[in-house]
């Protein structure tokens, strides 16, 4: 197979067999073949949006999207491509088997032509469905299994599931070249690995906006957990304004669980922010939110891919600060489209804040350029350009 790749940061997306935005796949344009994505679908975050996205992009080229939860949550209530279909097989606990055969006779009955994995989780079971139903199977890997959470024996345990699952697959995507190197570490076969970066929709001309003056909005969006690195955000925060800049938070974003929110809380009232942060919760229109910020902050410390978010806020003309971790800058080129922080440093992340409102680095020139590359490098039609490509060669390799 022919890797998809995006061999530097400044490159065109490369695709084999031809497949383009906006054309169908070669030789599956009628009858569309049919993927089953089997997921997760507990939440609505950025890896969902992917799903989400290529259900909706994909039949252009050629395929038509269906869904199976086996963790079934938010996604079937909050998903926009409604017109594919879902189905739930729950699992009962991360040892429970069961719905391997329900998967299998789904392949089967449903004519599928490939089965589409997103997590480990999803992997495991995927991986014996698919070897019962004779139904090659594609892995999608949105960040790191082994790094992902702040408990290490959950991430110990989801690497091992994977690397184990992954045996034999037919294909694997990759998010960024991180996540490909990261890939290629487990073990898997080089050849059989594409680079497929993260995309979302374009939004057209850049809407004008003048610099902002006065207190300047700081938004981040994010399902808020450890490793986001939110508690960095807000010691940030507070030496902004013991410093005299004028800047407020704008958090978008549910929590993980009642706990975490309770300690971030607890220590927003502890460094005096509790009127400077307006939590606004979860939000389906992110487009909206995105457009009453003036810049855009995603602290995480570690276990990205490459966040849908941070190419959400390039596409809507944000200036976007992120940090140093997997394919954050490969989307970012510090100083022209945002700026990169060091991960887990509150002093480092102020600075950069700091850098855009006093105007040392120019914000309209960052969004400017930041939402010209989203549009030439990061959109959900190249992204479904190159899994449709990805699904052309294993289907190829199957004749």
């Amino acid at each position: 197979m022919t890797p998809v790749s995006f061999a530097d940061a400044s490159a065109t997306l490369e695709l084999p067999l031809d497949a383009l935005p906006g054309s169908a796949a070669p030789g599956f344009a009628s009858p569309r073949a049919k993927v089953l994505h089997l997921i997760n679908g507990e939440h609505y975050s950025g890896a969902e949006r992917v799903q989400d996205l290529l259900a909706a992009r994909l039949p252009e080229f050629g395929y038509e999207v269906s869904f199976a939860c086996i963790k079934p949550g938010c996604f079937d209530q909050m998903r926009k491509a409604k017109h594919a279909s879902l189905v739930q097989l729950p699992m009962r606990s991360r040892f429970d088997l069961r719905p391997v055969a329900a998967v299998a006779r789904l392949l089967r009955r449903g004519g599928y032509s490939l089965l589409h994995t997103h997590s480990p989780r999803a992997a495991l079971i995927g991986r014996a469905a698919s070897a019962m139903a004779g139904v090659p199977m594609i892995h999608h890997i949105h960040s790191p299994a082994g790094n992902d959470t702040a408990n290490r024996w959950r991430d110990r345990f989801n690497a091992i599931t994977e690397r184990t699952s992954l045996t034999g697959v037919a294909a694997v995507i990759a998010v960024s070249r991180s996540l490909g190197a990261y890939a290629r570490g487990r073990g898997i076969d080089e050849q059989r690995i594409a680079v497929v970066p993260n995309g979302v929709p374009c939004c057209g001309p850049l809407p004008w906006r003048t610099t902002p003056s006065g207190a300047w909005t700081l938004g981040t969006v994010a399902l808020y957990r450890p490793r986001k690195g939110l508690e960095v955000l807000l010691d940030a925060l507070a030496s902004l304004k013991s410093q005299g800049v004028a800047v407020r938070l704008r958090a978008v974003g549910p929590f993980e669980n009642a706990d975490y929110e309770a300690k971030i809380k607890d220590r927003v009232d502890h460094l005096g922010l509790r009127d400077t942060v307006d939590w606004r919760g979860f939000q389906l229109d992110v487009n909206r939110e995105l457009a009453a910020m003036d810049l855009f902050v995603l602290p995480s410390l570690f276990g990205e891919g490459l966040p849908m978010v941070i190419l959400e806020a390039m596409a809507a003309g944000v200036p976007v600060i992120g940090t140093r971790v997997e394919g954050v800058p490969e989307a970012i080129r510090d100083g022209q489209d945002g700026l990169i922080a060091a991960p887990g440093d509150a002093a480092d992340l102020a600075r950069a804040i700091e850098q855009v409102v006093r105007g040392t680095v120019d914000w309209s020139e960052l969004r400017e350029t930041a939402h010209q590359r989203q549009a030439d490098h990061f959109s959900d039609a190249s992204m479904s350009a190159g899994v449709a490509a990805v699904y052309n060669a294993v289907l190829a390799r199957k004749k």
